[in-house]
Parts: structure tokens; C-alpha cells; sequence
């Protein structure tokens, strides 16, 4: 029987995952007439007798309420022998990477996010309970369509440059193969019903090319030179502002379910998860650059609270946020920001358990909220980012996670919706860990609401 790892008295202790189980878009409308909501006031007591909160972030109760098959989970999976990268070369070279180790921990990571044993058992409640939380009944069904949302940021990102010989982040492509044998050989997904996607970057051909060899023939790459817009499906804000129309990529409304596979990482507004991914789902006039096009950064340069985020729109989007089935940081090897050349020095983290060495480690989750609550502590706390990234230490930079877990009456007062007009009232669930070094959540702590972390895999 596989094992989790939790914390327990700040101590790593292991249980079966069948234990774990049981514990566990100017045609907007615009909402300048509603008044501010003001937030719950920040609760700075202890969480936890024996663990006083140590965080920068102002410590509150939950916002919204936890979702997916396992609600509020998230799985961090963390195996330090999985990157063997002595800082020679390039950080994304696949020989860095331990590949066999890499698909073991997506598939043991899937089983446990979903309270199962297998990864097959997990593939197959983590679609159910996409489907159910649509009102839809049922699985995966053979043929449906799955679009995978990368961050591949660094990569052609001022020509159109295949090579993807860069210093800076993107997505790991042995994580990328890893998460691609997975679907395939756990999940049951025919390679030709997969699609891997950013229509605003270049994929490097390298990694097109070992993504659809032999057994994955049929997966699809669609960068900004394949992507296709859909005009039936504009984006519509649930704020006024200016900026040109969006229009989501056909790759995307052709799919039942959406994987973002987004990094964790600092950014010069602070930080990126996979909120923020979604900025590669959109086409519009900026081929190069669409949220540019889009207006969308004069909401992430502000450094304050209670305001509008774009972030939460895309979150709560029907055809992104509400068709994903799968929430994953690569968190291998971690870049401060993401115009960051990544170097050995400054991509070692010193929090535990990691020491000075590469956080070697992936996140998966069905939370959206969750999943991005628990990048935003890790990133806010870890020196190697907030020591060469001031934007990653400002507390600021989690105004949309107070939007999202407050959002049916969000701080800045906005009524956001799914993109076809209706009201959301819960995308997930936002709080933080009790402290640093044990870095416990809600759920952890046996309450009945919150985020649950499970570590699982080797910790030092």
C-alpha cells in the first residue's frame, strides 16, 4: 500500500492513502454602483496552540468553501533525486531529470488527490467529480477532448523562436511527458483527444518532438501560430474596462476538460500560479503579447487590496476554470520571477524541507483556490524569491485569492460570473498555513473546512 506523508506535531508521519481518504469580459456589465465589501477582520490569534502563525501574509479564517473530489486538497509531491541538474547547461535539458520518477509521482500524486490507491482509480474520480460539478452525470468518456493549459512563458517571448534555448522558466518537458503518460496509460485518454496549449508563446520543438513520438503520435501542440479563435465564445468581464476583445482558442471550446499545468513561480507583479496562466488562454489583435492587448496588467501593477481581478474572472470562467480537471505547479525547479535567467544559485530554496537544494517537487489539486494559496505561502515565504523579487514579498500580490475565496461578495464589491452571465458563488477555498516550518492547514488541523495539505514522497 502506498504511503502519505503528513504532519503531525510538526513531525512527518506516514499513513495509508486509504486513511487519508477518510479525513479528508465593452459589453460587460459594470459594478461601479456596488459599494465596497469590506473583508472579515484578520483574526492574528494562534491557529494552533503549539504553532504560533508566522507568515507575512495577514492570517484569517477560510474564505469559501473547499472543492473536488477530496474537497480542499492539495497533494505535494516532493522527490529530491527527481532533478540531478549540476548547473551545467541549460536547467531544462531532459537529461536533468529523472523521467521514470517524475511519471511515478504525477501517478501517486492523482491516486492521492483523489483518495484512491491507483492512478487509474484516480483519474477516473477526479473526471466524476469534474462532471458532477457541473451537473453533469457520469465520467470520462472515450473521445471527449482534453486540453492542457502550459505555461511556456519563456519561450518565444520576443520572436518566434523554436529552439528554447532560454534561461528563463516554462514548463518542464519531462513533467509535461510525465503528466502525458499518465493520461494515456492510466487515464485511458487516446493521444489524439490530447492538446497542449498557449497561444501566446512558441513551444520548443524539442519538446513537441518527445511529446509525440512513438506511443503519444496524435497529441497536438497550438501555439500563437496554430491557435484558432473562436468568435462565438468572446470573453466578457464582470468589470468594465477598456481594451481589445478576447476570444477563447477553438482548442479550448472543443474540450470537455482542461489540465492547467501552470508553474510556480515569482513575477515582476508579484506572483504567478494558475490563476495567472490562464493569460496564454485568449486570442485577440496582440499576437505576441494578449493581455497586453487585453489591458489586463493595470489590475496586477496596483499594490493593493479589494480590487477587481481579472484573475478570478478566468477562474470562474464556464470553459476554463469550470471544465478543469486538474490544477498542477511545476514546482522542479523554481524560478524568482519570470524574466529570470534560472541559474543553480538562485533556483535552491532554503525553507524545509529543502535546504538548499531544488524544491524538486509538484502540486496538484482540484481547488483552484487551494492550489494557488498554497504557491502563494511557499513563494512568500522561500529567501531564493523574495530576496531578488520584492513584488513576491508584498502581501498585496494575493488580492485575488481574497476575490476568489470571497467572491460571492468579494472585497472590491464586483458580482463576477462564468462568462455566460451567471453568478458564482464558490471557486474554492483561500487561507494560510499555520506556520513555516510545519506548514499545516484547517483541515490539517482536523477542522471541518479549510485546506487540507498531504505531502507524500520522500522528505529531508
Amino acid at each position: 500500500m502506498k504511503k502519505a506523508w503528513i504532519f503531525i506535531g510538526g513531525l512527518f508521519a506516514a499513513l495509508s492513502l486509504a486513511a487519508c481518504s477518510t479525513s479528508i469580459q465593452d459589453t460587460a456589465n459594470t459594478n461601479a454602483s456596488i459599494p465596497p465589501v469590506s473583508e472579515p477582520e484578520p483574526n492574528t490569534s494562534e491557529i494552533d496552540s503549539h504553532a504560533p502563525y508566522d507568515g507575512a501574509y495577514p492570517y484569517h479564517e477560510p474564505y469559501g468553501k473547499g472543492i473536488g473530489a477530496m474537497p480542499g486538497r492539495v497533494v505535494w509531491s516532493h522527490q529530491p533525486e527527481s532533478v540531478q541538474w549540476d548547473g551545467s547547461g541549460f536547467w531544462w535539458e531532459p537529461s536533468h531529470f529523472d523521467e521514470s520518477l517524475l511519471v511515478q509521482m504525477v501517478n501517486d500524486s492523482i491516486a492521492s488527490l483523489a483518495g484512491k490507491e491507483k492512478a487509474a482509480d484516480g483519474w477516473s474520480a477526479l473526471f466524476t467529480a469534474n462532471k458532477k460539478a457541473r451537473g453533469l452525470d457520469g465520467g470520462y468518456i472515450h473521445g471527449e477532448k482534453i486540453a492542457i493549459k502550459a505555461n511556456i512563458n519563456g519561450s518565444g517571448v520576443f520572436d518566434d523562436d523554436d529552439s528554447g534555448r532560454t534561461s528563463m522558466s516554462y514548463t518542464n518537458p519531462v513533467l509535461l511527458k510525465a503528466l502525458l503518460t499518465s493520461l494515456v496509460q492510466e487515464g485511458g485518454v487516446a493521444p489524439s483527444d490530447i492538446t497542449v496549449y498557449d497561444v501566446s508563446r512558441i513551444f520548443p520543438a524539442y519538446m513537441t518532438d518527445m511529446c509525440t513520438a512513438d506511443e503519444y503520435q496524435g497529441i497536438r501542440f497550438v501555439g500563437r501560430s496554430q491557435g484558432e479563435a473562436d468568435e462565438s465564445a468572446p470573453i466578457i468581464w464582470s468589470h468594465s474596462f477598456s481594451g481589445q476583445m478576447n476570444y477563447l482558442p477553438t482548442c479550448v471550446t472543443e474540450a470537455a476538460y482542461i489540465i492547467n499545468l501552470a508553474n510556480l513561480k515569482g513575477h515582476s507583479y508579484g506572483i504567478t500560479l494558475c490563476g495567472k496562466n490562464h493569460f496564454g488562454s485568449f486570442i485577440n489583435g496582440n499576437t505576441m503579447r494578449p493581455p497586453e492587448g487585453a489591458n489586463l496588467h493595470q489590475w496586477l501593477t496596483k499594490s493593493e487590496m479589494g480590487l477587481y481581478s481579472p484573475l478570478v474572472d478566468l477562474m470562474a470562467h464556464a470553459e476554463l476554470g469550470g471544465k478543469t480537471v486538474l490544477y498542477m505547479l511545476d514546482a522542479l525547479i523554481c524560478a524568482p520571477s519570470e524574466g529570470a535567467s534560472i541559474a543553480s544559485e538562485n533556483a535552491k530554496w532554503q525553507q524545509a524541507p529543502f535546504y538548499g537544494d531544488y524544491t524538486a517537487s509538484l502540486f496538484v489539486s482540484q481547488d483552484p483556490v487551494a492550489i494557488d494559496s498554497v504557491g502563494a505561502d511557499f513563494l512568500n515565504n522561500e529567501p531564493a524569491v523574495t530576496n531578488i523579487n520584492s513584488a513576491a514579498k508584498d502581501v498585496s500580490n494575493e488580492n485575488y485569492l481574497h476575490e476568489a475565496g470571497l467572491v460571492a461578495n468579494p472585497p472590491s464589491g464586483t458580482k463576477y460570473t462564468d462568462g455566460h452571465g451567471h453568478t458564482i458563488d464558490n471557486l474554492g477555498v483561500h487561507e494560510h498555513w499555520n506556520n513555516a516550518a510545519e506548514k499545516r492547514y484547517s483541515r490539517n488541523l482536523g477542522k471541518e473546512e479549510g485546506i487540507e495539505l498531504v505531502p507524500i514522497g520522500q522528505k529531508q
